[in-house]
């Protein structure tokens, strides 16, 4: 893999489901994993095998659909979780097990009433029954975030050592700020015997609103893998959101980082998640939220009329919306609502348009947003009252 590529890893149907009632069949779960196999994705990750035997059954189906992407499971750090995600993805062409632990003090001491000691024991024995059935061996270490970075660098270099390929450093807890974040993945780049044999992966959690902003801090510390969702949904306030960190990295070509995702299938990849799991995204989330390329300021209106690049940072066609869409409000001005009445059919002279604006200010006040119907209706009582005038 290229130094510069960046893997996306979409746990959609693994961690994005955790959100409460939100669960799926497995005939949703074959349409969406088909459509991220289409859309891109390196890694699917399709379920939690062990949890019951309807997860179980995806990941096999999925396993039989997906013809590009790796198809991952996940498990916990015994036996029996790995047996189950091994046999469920026997037919995947390219399986991977996720299979990991908590590392934090936190964890340790009240999750496991355990020890250090034993927890890297562990996640030894874990990695390396897992390399009894496939060679791609995903390690996650649980609340990495929290984890003392030096506990955290000999953890990673034992399972590295037991056969990992992919060490995933999840801020589970989405409390890490950015900085924080990206010196830890620098730490363990710099201090971990056999690092540069292994794919480092951000997965992080979105509590302070920080998600998307830790993942790219990650991959400009040396991550290689994005573990992320469509629309940011998951456990709590959700997971870092595919369609964010992949036009992030998109628009700033100075990072010299990129993806394998077509962007162009971003949007309606958005439309049919929110479809099959319910939850619709508010109309301001960044890239495929409703009001994502809208404008209903005059100020911004105008600038966008004359140049799209004035108050958009994207094209929309590239994350596959068709158009910028230019709301009328009582905030708009004559530039906005001329330009939507043309696109009606009305060529409005200076004039014109001096005598409709404020018949169209008028009905704004009453109406949160006006409609092409609404329009035509100005326009006809603007026409009604300059007969009157004259006669």
């Amino acid at each position: 893999m290229s130094t510069n590529r960046v893997q996306i890893f979409d746990t959609t149907l693994r961690d994005g489901e955790q959100v409460p009632g939100c669960k799926l069949n497995t005939e949703q779960k074959l349409i969406i994993a088909e459509r991220l196999d289409l859309l891109g994705v390196d890694v699917i990750e399709a379920g939690f095998p062990i949890s019951s035997p309807g997860d179980f059954n995806s990941v096999v189906e999925i396993s039989k659909l997906v013809k590009n992407a790796t198809v991952c499971g996940l498990t916990r750090a015994n036996k029996k979780d790995i047996d189950a995600a091994a046999a469920a993805l026997k037919y995947a062409k390219t399986p991977r097990i996720h299979t990991g632990i908590g590392t934090s003090e936190s964890h340790i001491k009240f999750k496991f009433n355990s020890s250090p000691e034993k927890i890297i024991e562990r996640a030894k024995d874990a990695v390396k029954y897992a390399k009894t059935f496939v060679e791609d061996i995903e390690f996650y270490a649980e609340d990495a975030g929290r984890t003392d970075n030096a506990f955290l660098a000999k953890v990673c270099e034992e399972v590295i050592k037991s056969g990992a390929t992919v060490l995933n450093i999840p801020d589970t807890t989405g409390y890490c700020l950015p900085e924080e974040y990206g010196a830890k993945i620098k730490y363990l780049k710099e201090n971990v015997k056999g690092i540069e044999n292994v794919i480092l992966s951000c997965h992080c959690h979105n509590d302070l609103g920080l998600a998307t902003a830790n993942s790219i801090a990650g991959v400009q510390n040396g991550a290689r893998q994005i573990e992320c969702t469509i629309n940011g949904i998951g456990e709590r306030a959700g997971n870092t959101a595919l369609e964010e960190v992949v036009m992030i990295l998109k628009q700033h070509p100075y990072l010299n980082l990129d993806t394998n995702i077509n962007t162009q299938l971003l949007f309606d990849t958005s439309q049919l998640v929110q479809q099959h799991m319910g939850i619709t995204v508010q109309p301001n989330k960044a890239v495929v939220g409703d009001n994502a390329f809208a404008h209903s300021s005059g100020i911004h209106q105008d600038g966008v009329i004359k140049n799209r690049e004035t108050y958009e940072i994207m094209n929309p066609e590239d994350v596959g919306v068709t158009e910028s869409s230019i709301v009328l409000t009582a905030r708009s001005g004559r530039a906005a609502l001329a330009y939507r009445a043309k696109n009606l059919g009305y060529e409005l002279t200076k004039i014109e348009l001096d005598k409709v604006y404020p018949e169209f200010l008028n009905f704004a006040d009453k109406k949160k947003e006006i409609e092409d119907q609404d329009i035509h209706e100005i326009i006809k009582v603007c026409e009604i009252l300059k007969t009157k005038v004259e006669a």
